[in-house]
């Protein structure tokens, strides 16, 4: 049983997501608090195996109080807040929040699919703890040859905000090819996602649209709700059904590319759950790309990456931390 303490200072609100997930028997609610300064102290006194979290509250504020819950306990949270306080719901996840979802999909009409990804999600969430152990980076040094990279492509999806705010921070302004990412958003504010992202790099962050030409120096995110892939013309939508359960789907990105760039290609998996970009990144090997996934340690969750190095078609397991590294020095041009 998944112990929960609900923080928000709408009684309608605590009591719609205490029925969402006490409804699939998984969890307790063993607690609820009205504001930030409540849910420290509830946190502390009740220890809950995990914690949603309002943002717009009185006498201290979600992400305050996210901020000082991760300094004193190990307790994985997740915002649950409006489209209106966005940004500061993104900026929770660089404080230690794991996700973001809008209370619009817990009070409008959810589909049968939305609720399972994301009672799917919080019980990941709920499961993670510190990790103690050692990272073995892998390597395929014989990558380093003089090949022109043109493009690459980026998949995450749980904790990928706040691994793409240290990734992005780390490329140079003149960073030489574009970038094109699919992030599994599931608060559905596209937009506010990569306005919040644009403030973490030197580069310029885009919500994609059709007939866009890639260019460098700018990163495409893919909207919600719609497949982002490459075609003769540019960036192009799919409006088909969804791949594993995801749509957008870092697959068939990976896959539209790999058929334009081949072997100038680079793609990248990060943290995530699930294994969108495990197939894509064997298409970006068979059609001669460079591959890298994200390793266990640093990732939130190690569903995506490892489903990926599971392939056997990873190039590199790289941590986060030298990923931005591996980008600039794969994609330099004085080679």
């Amino acid at each position: 049983m998944i112990r929960t303490l609900i923080v928000d200072d709408s009684p309608l609100v605590r009591a719609i997501i205490r029925d969402f997930l006490e409804s699939d028997g998984s969890f307790k609610i063993t607690g609820e608090a009205e504001n930030g300064l409540d849910g420290i102290s509830k946190a502390q006194q009740l220890m809950p195996d995990l914690i949603t979290m309002d943002i717009e509250m009185p006498v201290m504020n979600g992400l305050e109080a996210t901020g000082e819950i991760k300094k004193l306990l190990d307790i994985p949270i997740v915002v649950i807040s409006t489209h209106d306080t966005a940004k500061m719901a993104y900026d929770a996840t660089v404080k230690g929040a794991m996700e973001f979802f809008t209370k619009d999909i817990f009070t409008g009409k959810m589909s049968g699919q939305q609720r399972e990804n994301i009672l799917n999600t919080l019980k990941q969430i709920a499961a993670i703890r510190k990790k103690n152990s050692i990272f073995k980076e892998q390597k395929n040094t014989s990558l380093v040859a003089s090949r022109k990279i043109c493009c690459a492509v980026i998949a995450s999806s749980t904790g990928g905000p706040v691994a793409l705010s240290k990734l992005f921070a780390q490329l140079p302004k003149k960073f030489p090819v574009p970038v094109i990412l699919v992030q599994h958003n599931t608060s559905g504010f596209d937009r506010g996602f990569v306005q919040w992202l644009d403030g973490y790099t030197p580069l310029d962050v885009i919500l994609a649209e059709e007939r866009m030409l890639p260019v460098r120096g700018n990163i495409y995110v893919a909207p919600t709700d719609i497949h982002l892939v490459l075609n003769n013309s540019g960036l192009a939508f799919d409006n088909s059904e969804p791949v594993i359960n995801q749509k957008p789907a870092a697959d068939l990105l990976f896959k539209s590319a790999a058929s334009l760039y081949r072997e100038t290609l680079v793609s990248v998996v990060l943290t995530g759950m699930g294994s969108d970009g495990a197939e894509g990144t064997r298409y970006v090997k068979q059609a001669g790309g460079i591959t890298i996934s994200q390793d266990e340690e640093s990732s939130m969750i190690y569903g995506m990456p490892q489903a990926a190095a599971q392939t056997g078609c990873v190039d590199m397991v790289l941590p986060l931390d030298k990923i931005a590294q591996q980008l600039v020095f794969l994609t330099r041009e004085d080679k």
